[in-house]
């Protein structure tokens, strides 16, 4: 059984009942959203800890998570760091 169709265009569609392996299905950040990330971290380490880890002033200078998320937005190496921390970081699933 063909799984694709044809379209008028003689281009061939797949069937949306189908599933297709998609690449997030393996990516630990799909649907992790940079605020969860740093308000996780923060819960975990606490600012004067994730400050000590990742060398960035507005962790260390008084550091909330609105200031902390504009600065990552717009700063991609120190949303690279935080990311890969994140990553790093054993967090035990709630039930």
């Amino acid at each position: 059984m063909n799984d694709n169709k044809t379209d008028q265009n003689n281009q061939t569609q797949a069937d949306p009942g189908v599933i297709k392996n998609t690449p997030h299905v393996n990516d630990p950040m799909h649907g992790v959203t940079l605020e969860m990330i740093l308000t996780r971290l923060v819960q975990r380490y606490g600012w004067d800890k994730l400050s000590a880890k990742i060398s960035i002033n507005c962790f260390s200078k008084d550091p909330s998570i609105k200031s902390s998320l504009k600065f990552l937005r717009k700063t991609p190496w120190a949303r690279k760091k935080v990311e890969s921390l994140y990553l790093r970081t054993r967090f035990i699933k709630q039930k």
